[in-house]
């Protein structure tokens, strides 16, 4: 086999190979594979909610308000007669649906003004650095607390309280791992070669450091859903009677004492679906890192 053929058939076997070590250090990392059976099973049972779900998320039994756990309704009934498994499967729809959409655009918008700002540098990173700066000034929850309040309440005010604070940690991040990258000597030996700068920037810098933002994105969900629930619990997130984690909470805090189910079984739900999230930003860590 010549050369040529040579250096066609490892560039055809490339993609086949990465994706094989990627799914052998996946498997070889504990952290990555809890991670993903917690998330993957609160996803599930979150996707499924129409159909393993006994009732609707807003039908009423008046005549049977804050049951017990029971064969007919498994995790009880609250004030209203509503099943609690079921605004609990329905509340993860919403609250997952709103922690993923709202780190879309941070996510997109930070990874890109970072990579730009890490690169380029003069006053496009200056610029970008007193941006970072005055956000990181305020604390976090407080800011998105007060932002939510502003421009009103409901995921819309989540969504533009997330875009406009979160993407300066992916910028801050992905800036950091440009202002590393650049100095390799590929990126100067594709500078030299003739490339132009978008070249290098889409197809040799960016790939190489959006890694650190995928990482952090599956912490930063944990905290938007922390946040969505805490917001919830305030009245400023999902709006009733739409379930949600953080309204229930709340809705059990009057019955704690006699009825200790109705706060706790969405308090759980965060936990478990936190922890499940961590875990597999964890596991990311170590499976994208470079070997």
């Amino acid at each position: 086999m010549s050369d040529a053929n040579a250096v066609l058939v490892d560039e055809d076997l490339a993609p086949i190979a990465g994706r094989r070590s990627f799914a052998a250090r996946a498997a070889r990392t504990p952290a990555f594979v809890a991670g993903a059976l917690i998330a993957g099973a609160v996803l599930l049972l979150a996707l499924l909610a129409p159909v393993i779900a006994r009732y609707g998320p807003l039908q009423q039994d008046l005549l049977h308000p804050l049951r017990p756990p029971s064969a007919a309704h498994w995790l009880g009934t609250d004030e209203f007669g509503r099943d609690i498994w079921s605004r609990l499967l329905y509340a993860g729809r919403t609250d997952l649906q709103v922690g993923v959409l709202a780190v879309v655009f941070p996510f997109c918008f930070g990874s890109l003004i970072g990579t730009l700002s890490g690169y380029l540098g003069g006053w496009l990173d200056a610029i970008v650095m007193r941006v970072i700066d005055v956000v990181l000034a305020f604390p976090f929850y407080v800011l998105i607390i007060a932002l939510v309040f502003f421009v009103g309440e409901g995921t819309r005010g989540i969504y533009i309280a997330f875009a406009l604070t979160d993407w300066v940690i992916y910028a801050r991040t992905v800036r950091s791992a440009t202002l590393v990258v650049r100095r390799l000597d590929w990126v100067a030996a594709a500078e030299g070669g003739g490339l132009s700068r978008r070249r290098v920037l889409l197809r040799h810098i960016l790939p190489n450091t959006v890694s650190q933002a995928i990482v952090y994105a599956m912490s930063d969900i944990v905290l938007v859903i922390l946040a969505v629930v805490t917001l919830g619990y305030l009245g400023l997130g999902v709006q009733p009677p739409a379930p949600d984690w953080g309204a229930m909470i709340n809705d059990g805090q009057s019955f704690i004492t006699v009825h200790p189910w109705l706060s706790l079984v969405p308090g759980l739900a965060v936990v478990l679906t936190g922890i499940g999230l961590s875990l597999l930003g964890d596991g990311l860590t170590d499976v994208l890192r470079p070997q």
